[in-house]
């Protein structure tokens, strides 16, 4: 089977833009955010918060539907199955969790009953304050493998806000058989986590 092998095919590397679209609302706030619906395409996601006239990462998704897979996440985040952030915290680069999601939250429900309200609060909070970029790429691989080296280079990040982001994720990269890409980012809005250029 075919390895890839820097020294002998890093001349073969190709280059392709990737143009990311938004920033959109979460879906449903559009009336408060006044921003424009997420369009219904197959791509990549940024989920980003207000941050030094720009926008910070928070977490990257992908999705073979936009609509489905943000309205799975919406169910999700009001179950307490998501981690919640304090908002007034997040758009100042900083993580302040007001509840933790995943096994601890399947662990605890009695906690979650018990806070429900305030907890349910927040998630609306971070639902509304949510900005989200997208990027419409049909290749399932090109998807996974822009997923995975996005939050890596979040995760190596030594920059404050790198620790906004969610870890844990299940995330599958380049694979040796197949050959590396080189990803020029365009977006018209600064993106704090995203970088300019990017190997997938």
């Amino acid at each position: 089977m075919w390895c890839f092998n820097r020294a002998r095919d890093g001349k073969n590397i190709q280059t392709e833009d990737v143009e990311w679209l938004g920033p959109f609302s979460w879906p449903g706030y559009e009336h408060l955010t006044k921003l424009s619906s997420i369009p219904d395409v197959p791509g990549a996601y940024l989920f980003t918060f207000p941050y030094h006239k720009g926008f910070v990462l928070y977490c990257v998704g992908i999705t073979k539907s936009m609509k489905q897979r943000l309205q799975a996440h919406t169910r999700e985040y009001r179950k307490g199955n998501y981690n919640v952030l304090d908002v007034s915290y997040a758009i100042k680069g900083e993580r302040q969790e007001i509840w933790h999601g995943w096994e601890y939250a399947k662990a605890h429900r009695d906690e979650f009953e018990k806070n429900k309200n305030e907890i349910l609060q927040a998630v609306e909070n971070q639902l509304r304050a949510f900005r989200v970029f997208i990027a419409e790429i049909h290749d399932v691989r090109r998807r996974e493998r822009m997923e995975f080296s996005f939050m890596n280079n979040l995760y190596l990040s030594k920059e404050d806000w790198a620790e906004l982001a969610d870890r844990g994720m299940f995330l599958k990269g380049r694979y040796n058989s197949e050959m590396p890409i080189i990803i020029n980012n365009i977006c018209p809005s600064k993106i704090y986590g995203i970088p300019t250029t990017i190997e997938i």
